[in-house]
């Protein structure tokens, strides 16, 4: 999960177009330090969730964790960075779906293309983690795509091959390239309109670091494209080890204890 993580806090400081536009910016600037955004509690409450339940839950325990984690990180870290109807779902004592498209249902699902065996099982949780909140069909198509395309690119799918199933199955258009996305993209919180776009980024990429700068490059709502394409990038390419330990460093404890347990799960299933 570090790719999406290193996302959210590369493009964090780039959100509501605050920057240029460009691929030539300082990476981990000091003067635009952040530490982390909801995206990176959010991702972290899904990941403890699919431990917590086990990769063998059924619809209704899996939910039911996933909403317990969401709500038990979500109020205690990143408050007040959450949209207005997700912090009054983290706070209600029987939350409900209401019927979001918003992009959070793709920006949190990484975990899940990491943790299951078949990409059957690994679209049927990404649904799952988007209904508790994000039962809007866009919402769940954003995370299902996003968690597939996590799974392909981990399991040695080509680009063209993740291209050409996501749009078959998600019907994704992926016509336009950076360079003609980039001039009218703006700040959008809608699956449909940053899930395209960052999946777009890292098709273009040519490695970890070239997939993150793609996605600065566009502007929006920088933390969660950022976050989406960092998702996959890290499934595809890797993360580099200087950037592992950036990203550690800027982690409170409780979230690098999730991540440590969560590379644990994942090798015990493999």
């Amino acid at each position: 999960m570090y790719g999406a993580i290193l996302g959210d806090m590369i493009g964090a400081p780039y959100e509501f177009d605050q920057g240029e536009k460009t691929k030539d910016f300082i990476l981990f600037d000091p003067r635009k330090w952040v530490r982390y955004t909801d995206d990176t509690a959010m991702t972290l409450a899904v990941a403890k969730g699919i431990m917590k339940a086990g990769a063998c839950a059924d619809e209704l325990s899996m939910k039911a964790v996933f909403v317990g984690c969401m709500q038990d990180i979500g109020n205690r870290y990143a408050t007040g960075e959450y949209g207005g109807m997700f912090s009054k779902w983290l706070r209600n004592p029987d939350p409900q779906p209401y019927g979001s498209y918003g992009n959070g249902a793709a920006m949190r699902v990484s975990a899940v293309g990491w943790a299951f065996n078949s990409l059957e099982r690994t679209t049927e949780v990404a649904r799952w983690s988007a209904e508790v909140s994000h039962d809007h069909p866009e919402g769940i198509k954003g995370a299902e795509s996003v968690a597939s395309a996590i799974y392909l690119a981990r399991t040695g799918m080509g680009k063209d091959e993740i291209r050409k199933y996501i749009e078959e199955c998600y019907g994704y258009n992926f016509s336009r390239t950076l360079d003609e996305i980039r001039p009218t993209y703006h700040h959008v919180e809608s699956c449909q309109e940053t899930v395209p776009e960052a999946l777009t980024a890292f098709f273009e990429g040519v490695d970890f670091e070239d997939v993150i700068r793609n996605a600065v490059s566009l502007g929006g709502d920088c933390d969660t494209l950022t976050c989406i394409a960092g998702a996959v990038g890290e499934a595809f390419y890797g993360v580099p080890e200087d950037m592992k330990k950036e990203c550690m460093s800027r982690l409170p404890e409780e979230f690098l204890g999730i991540m440590a347990d969560f590379e644990q799960f994942i090798k015990e299933i493999s």
